[in-house]
């Protein structure tokens, strides 16, 4: 090869080489120009965005009103608690129960004569199943007749409370005839209820008795503690 054709070669070749490194710095500067325009777009998505947030604020406007509204509801709630479930405040932000006392209607009534201090009737109360209830301190209610005879007292203070569920049974007393006289009125039934304020008193069979100022003791758990002693 001559020396002029050798020194063309290597200008050529020089200017291929320079020509395809101005195009690898196009493609470069053209990547890069992408790259801008596309950070530049995301940057004009902000008002985008902002949108986004005006709406997010919208939202927590709307998210006021149910807090407002569910704060409402709590306070209901609320209301509903301090009135839930029977009981009596005891202080302290506690609640007692209260027992339910027992009604003629929830007891199995029997009686049975005793022959003890001149004869007497023993009336037994047992609560029904399923029933879990409270005698009350106080006599029970006896009465005789059309008339509403009511027995009096057999004792001077009242008894204790006393709960009455599955096998626990409760005794009370019953001495008709209190006199000494050939007086009074042939009965086979007393009316028993538990209380004067008892609406629903049962009439329970006695056989023939002779009634004139009768008496009934308390309610006792033990038999031997209900016998009317005059």
């Amino acid at each position: 090869m001559s020396g002029n054709r050798r020194k063309a070669f290597l200008v050529s070749a020089a200017l291929i080489g320079g020509a395809m490194l101005m195009t690898a710095c196009q493609n470069a500067d053209a990547a890069t120009g992408a790259d801008a325009g596309a950070s530049q777009g995301s940057s004009s998505s902000s008002p985008v965005a902002t949108s986004t947030g005006g709406g997010g604020q919208g939202s927590d406007a709307t998210n006021n009103d149910t807090s407002t509204s569910t704060g409402a509801g709590t306070g209901t709630g609320k209301g509903s608690e301090d009135g839930a479930g029977s009981g009596v405040d005891t202080g302290g932000g506690k609640r007692e129960p209260v027992e339910q006392g027992c009604g003629a209607n929830d007891i199995s009534w029997s009686t049975r004569s005793e022959s003890q201090a001149g004869g007497y009737i023993l009336v037994v109360a047992k609560a029904k199943a399923g029933i879990t209830c409270y005698l009350p301190a106080a006599l029970p209610t006896v009465a005789f007749g059309s008339d509403g005879t009511q027995a009096g007292p057999a004792e001077q203070s009242v008894g204790e409370q006393i709960k009455l569920s599955g096998s626990t049974a409760a005794y009370a007393g019953v001495n008709p005839k209190t006199t000494d006289t050939d007086g009074g009125k042939e009965l086979d039934s007393i009316i028993v209820g538990i209380g004067d304020d008892d609406f629903d008193p049962v009439s329970l069979p006695v056989g023939t008795i002779t009634v004139d100022e009768p008496v009934v003791t308390n309610w006792h758990t033990d038999p031997a503690d209900a016998v009317p002693f005059n």
